[in-house]
């Protein structure tokens, strides 16, 4: 690759120095076999075990061979490290380029790793349609390694460890998890981690196919726009890989080692001129990768945003480093209805028996329960009162925050979430009905502010309260409105585009990008005084600009309960809350939220 070859001889002439992680090899396209290649005397050699062929529920119709190495320092106590390979019966070829078991011998001898149970995996194969044409090219092989979402994760983590684990205990701490692949067996290994960090978080990848097979390409732009993950991640490639009409192997790996520093990933890119898409470079460095990713060095996180522009409201303007998600409230039936008052005050209610009311969470961390009716939407209005949804009662209260006094503003009504503007005006979503009300605190009149919307559920307000914005949990879309002094709504449009949850039952077709859900399950939201918007969907917590644009993604606390809501709320209003089934999350964040409690 002539300009790669260019910058490394300008970078030696020039005393440049290349970006952190990123390494030229020689340019000699051929395996080079190195000394933990070989047997070496004195070291315990461990077994690898040939498993009765898998017959997958995730995939159904689909058998596969695999393999279990075993080290001899293994002990039963569920301590042992695992590492996941596919295209497993590549990786045990002890003649082969990889030789997994011999390499795994040398390394954990030495204490360059730790003791570690491998698992080999080959990908699926129909039966139905006859034997592979070789080891390995298993008929499901593009369908489970190429495509994103969680599917081929669950293959793993539902049924081959569980499987492995009723012979070899193994450690469940995800920082003693690994995976590696090659190919599409490289962008698999990446997807796995990428979908559940909770269960990998070591990936190494070799030839990493992060181009549009089935949507990889999409990779850079999402771990741009995501909040960065506990993933350590070794990538390689080389000059002579593929460039074919679903993309060019090369720059999408160079693509996916920048996002990958841009968010401060701990990240290495081995990057050779020549070879070809093939294990010749990524064999000959397998020991050194795998002493790179099982070393206890931790580096602290170094990030690439010099080139952001001035307007970017990136994830690095908004998180903190260190500053994670931390629980607040524990114990909960369904949290929702978070809200703030302007003394930093964090309010919540608990939807469901046996506690159900509404709460105050005191900057000290003081709780006091106010009422005893549970809602699952709040805001204080320009009187002091509190105003809610009740739409398993149909009607829409305040609360009186001393006395605990309710009065119904509305009845007949299915209210989900609501705004009250400083003129005392509420805007409350339908959901079911597809519609935003619309309800004068004073005079209680109502009226229809907006219909149409694909189940409209959270909703907020602009900073400068002349903008109205609502989710759509059956769509994909924000909308803003213009409010009018006397209530009305107008120029709406579907201003926010939210990022959708793959569907793991949908069609994964070939070269096309993969099948979304029709919902993106927006719910709650809050704004803070620069006019970003923050909505929580299935995907995590979505965070927009004032343009619209999206400036990333939060992940969930908890992955596997729904999030239903957020505000900024406690000391200075500059605590990011969430709402996360049974718990109640925080972190400090560069935002003060917005409260609208004064005329």
């Amino acid at each position: 690759m002539r300009s790669l070859s260019l910058l490394r001889s300008l970078a030696l002439a020039a005393a440049i120095t290349l970006p952190a992680g990123f390494t030229f090899a020689a340019a000699a396209s051929q395996f080079k076999a190195t000394a933990d290649h070989a047997p070496r005397a004195g070291v315990p050699v461990g077994t690898v075990t040939k498993m009765p062929e898998w017959q997958s529920k995730i995939f159904p119709g689909t058998t596969r061979d695999w393999w279990i190495y075993v080290p001899a320092q293994y002990k039963p106590d569920g301590t042992a490290a695992v590492m996941v390979f596919q295209d497993g019966h590549n990786y045990i070829n002890l003649k082969g380029e990889w030789r997994a078991p011999t390499v795994f011998d040398n390394l954990i001898a030495r204490g360059e790793m730790p003791v570690t149970v491998a698992i080999f995996v080959d990908p699926g194969h129909e039966p139905a349609k006859g034997a592979p044409k070789r080891p390995g090219s298993g008929s499901n092989r593009s369908l489970e390694y190429d495509a994103l979402g969680e599917r081929y994760a669950q293959l793993l983590i539902e049924e081959i460890l569980p499987a492995v684990e009723k012979q070899y205990p193994l450690s469940h701490d995800p920082e003693k998890r690994a995976i590696c692949g090659s190919s599409s067996g490289g962008i698999a290994a990446f997807t796995v981690a990428w979908e559940r960090p909770d269960a990998f978080r070591k990936v190494l990848s070799t030839v990493g196919s992060f181009v549009n097979l089935r949507g990889g390409d999409a990779y850079p732009a999402l771990i741009r726009k995501t909040e960065r993950k506990p993933l350590r991640v070794f990538l390689e490639d080389a000059s002579g890989d593929l460039d074919n009409p679903f993309g060019n192997w090369p720059l999408a790996n160079q693509q996916m080692h920048a996002a990958l520093k841009y968010m401060g990933y701990d990240v290495r890119f081995d990057y050779a001129e020549g070879y070809g898409h093939n294990s010749q470079h990524g064999g000959s460095l397998f020991p050194d990768a795998l002493r790179w990713l099982w070393r206890q060095e931790t580096p602290a996180p170094s990030f690439g945003s010099k080139g952001d522009l001035a307007g970017d409201m990136t994830l690095h303007r908004l998180l903190i480093e260190g500053e994670g998600w931390q629980p607040v409230v524990t114990g909960l039936a369904f949290a929702d209805a978070p809200t703030t008052d302007a003394a930093g005050n964090f309010y919540f209610s608990d939807m469901r028996p046996p506690a159900a009311g509404v709460y105050q969470v005191a900057p000290d961390g003081t709780k006091t329960r106010l009422s005893e009716e549970g809602v699952s939407g709040l805001k204080f209005g320009p009187d002091g009162r509190m105003y809610a949804c009740q739409g398993a009662k149909k009607r829409l209260i305040a609360i009186h925050p001393a006395t605990a006094a309710v009065e119904e503003i509305a009845t007949d009504v299915q209210p989900n979430d609501l705004v009250v503007t400083a003129r005392g005006h509420i805007f409350f979503t339908e959901t079911g009905k597809k519609q935003v009300t619309f309800v004068d605190a004073k005079t209680k009149e109502k009226r229809v502010a907006a219909s149409g919307l694909a189940n409209p559920n959270g909703i907020a307000l602009a900073p400068d309260q002349e903008t109205l914005a609502v989710s759509e949990a059956g769509g994909e879309s924000v909308w803003t409105y213009r409010i009018q002094m006397d209530g009305k709504l107008d120029a709406g449009t579907p201003y926010m585009t939210l990022r959708r949850p793959i569907d793991p039952k949908g069609e994964f077709k070939f070269n096309e990008p993969p099948p979304y859900k029709k919902a993106s399950s927006g719910d709650g939201m809050t704004s803070d005084t620069i006019g970003r918007f923050y909505v929580t969907s299935a995907v995590g917590l979505q965070v927009f600009d004032p343009t619209g644009r999206l400036c990333g993604v939060l992940t969930k606390p908890q992955p596997d309960k729904p999030l239903t809501s957020c505000t900024l709320s406690g000391p200075g209003r500059g605590f990011l809350y969430v709402t996360n089934g049974d718990k109640i999350y925080r972190r400090k964040v560069q935002a003060v939220g917005n409260v609208f409690v004064t005329p």
